[in-house]
């Protein structure tokens, strides 16, 4: 008996694929701040350091599933977007409503305006994307 695999499904085409750039360059943005800033500086802004460096790890595993396919990836973008969504929506509120908490900005802070609110609209565009893609309308 030989079990026949399944090519996952693409969730790269199109669209899909400026979503990977994206992620991509979220990854690197993230992850070089955090680093940078947790070797060099990490009492100054513990919290905020640290949330820039969960952002990074969010990003880079959406960055991996949209790249591998397949619905069991699909399944895990969204979950993860919508924790990232959660994850902007909660820091972004915070640095507003109290400030003080940071002393320096994460990646989320004030809803991502230091990376042009790109942190907020790529998991709402990532979300939409990946329900799109679900119901078979791409082509």
């Amino acid at each position: 008996m030989t079990a026949v695999e399944e090519k996952p499904t693409r969730l790269i085409s199109g669209p899909g694929m400026l979503l990977v750039w994206f992620y991509g360059v979220m990854v690197v943005g993230a992850v070089s701040r955090s680093a940078y800033q947790i070797a060099t500086d990490f009492q100054r802004a513990p919290l905020a350091y640290a949330l820039s460096a969960v952002a990074g790890v969010v990003y880079g595993f959406i960055t991996y599933t949209l790249i591998r396919g397949g619905e069991t990836a699909r399944r895990a973008a969204r979950v993860c977007c919508a924790a990232e969504l959660v994850g902007v929506l909660v820091v972004g509120t915070w640095t507003l409503v109290e400030p003080s908490a940071f002393p320096d900005a994460t990646v989320w802070s004030d809803y991502g305006i230091g990376y042009i609110f790109i942190p907020v609209l790529l998991p709402l565009s990532a979300m939409y994307w990946l329900r799109k893609t679900a119901t078979g309308r791409v082509a």
